[in-house]
């Protein structure tokens, strides 16, 4: 989903104070003073990289990355949406069973700056029960749709015992323009240690068949990951 056109709704009525954190994912001094991590720690492994997936699980896109994933022998998180959860239980189970990492995104794919404390309380809750019903995994990270936190949001996602998780490298996947080579440089060019990559595995919120050339891309970005000698691993 395209981050800076979102952010062009700020300046649509919503209250400036407001809007600091929204600015996270391309300010990373911002994410790292609201204490939203964006790369891993040193531990578990010095090596360490993290593939992660937004906005499925999706009927087509999510069976084709698992089986790259497989393939590879490569584990992945999934920050999954309620509703999506809910149009396809089976596949969410299917993402645990293949020793995935499941968290939560959202019940419902909506931008955080147009929402109250109270619509954030209930989205997170929701999407938590769904989640949970459908894998039997209780999330404790979350990823805010568009990469948009407000303070309110900010607030929810501590008392719901989730910890906010952004990424520091991304594949700009959902874009029309985006190619699978777009994808590969976006996602891998300055790859190193520690970096959280961030990918759709789902064209619902973005554009039409973008997951497609995301499929495409994930071998090249995994040679990527392999040719700079990192570990793949799931966020801790």
């Amino acid at each position: 989903m395209p981050l800076p056109l979102a952010l062009g709704l700020i300046g649509t009525g919503a209250v400036v104070a407001h809007t600091g954190p929204a600015l996270m994912p391309l300010m990373p001094p911002l994410a790292k003073a609201f204490g939203v991590p964006r790369t891993l720690p040193g531990e578990p492994a010095p090596q360490a990289v993290a593939i992660t997936f937004d906005d499925g699980p999706h009927p087509e896109g999510t069976p084709a990355v698992l089986k790259i994933l497989a393939d590879r022998g490569i584990p992945a998180t999934f920050f999954l949406v309620g509703e999506r959860v809910r149009a396809n239980p089976t596949l969410a189970a299917e993402i645990t069973a293949a020793g995935h990492r499941v968290a939560l995104h959202c019940d419902q794919h909506r931008n955080a700056l147009r929402l109250t404390g109270h619509q954030i309380r209930d989205d997170i809750a929701r999407a938590q029960e769904t989640i949970h019903a459908a894998t039997g995994v209780e999330c404790d990270l979350q990823r805010a749709p568009l990469g948009i936190y407000t303070p309110a949001f900010l607030r929810a996602v501590k008392q719901a015992g989730l910890k906010p998780w952004l990424w520091s490298q991304w594949g700009r996947d959902w874009r029309t323009r985006a190619t699978p080579e777009s994808i590969i440089k976006d996602a891998s060019e300055s790859l190193v240690a520690g970096d959280v990559v961030l990918l759709h595995d789902g064209d619902d919120y973005s554009s039409k068949g973008s997951h497609l050339n995301t499929v495409k891309a994930l071998p090249g970005i995994l040679d990527a990951v392999q040719t700079r000698n990192l570990d793949p691993v799931v966020l801790p």
